[in-house]
């Protein structure tokens, strides 16, 4: 995972990511809001396929790196080379934690946490929004 550039490929002004996007997709994506904890549609979810940004279509995640690690958002150990990059989140004070975007279009999916013990390759825990992505099953 790499840091986040300062602009991205694929660049929109708010009037234009509002005219894609829903109204919670624009504050999740554009404006990092976080979804509440168990609503999100992919948290339980487990069918065969890859997660796309909801913001640019980007592959981000295959459904073999989901797991199920109780947060309440959907998890998954390790994203798909190239597709996100990372900063520095210093909005909670007292409690630094690493930003996950989508390296496409620099949309907000969530954090990555490292070293919790999870049983996965990574021993990493990327902990997404739903609705920061959109579900392309397998065919």
């Amino acid at each position: 995972m790499s840091k986040a550039p300062k602009t991205f490929p694929v660049t929109k002004t708010d009037n234009e990511w509002l005219a894609t996007l829903s109204p919670a997709q624009f504050a999740i994506l554009r404006l990092k809001h976080t979804e509440r904890p168990n609503t999100g549609t992919y948290n339980k979810f487990s069918e065969e396929g890859i997660y796309n940004c909801a913001g640019c279509e980007q592959p981000l995640y295959k459904s073999t790196t989901k797991f199920d690690s109780g947060c309440g958002w959907p998890a998954f150990f390790d994203a798909i080379p190239g597709a996100i990059v990372s900063n520095e989140d210093l909005s909670i004070p007292g409690r630094p934690r690493i930003e996950i975007v989508c390296s496409k279009c620099g949309g907000h999916l969530g954090h990555v946490f490292k070293g919790e013990g999870f049983k996965t390759p990574t021993d990493e825990r990327h902990c997404v929004n739903s609705i920061s992505l959109k579900f392309n099953p397998s065919k």
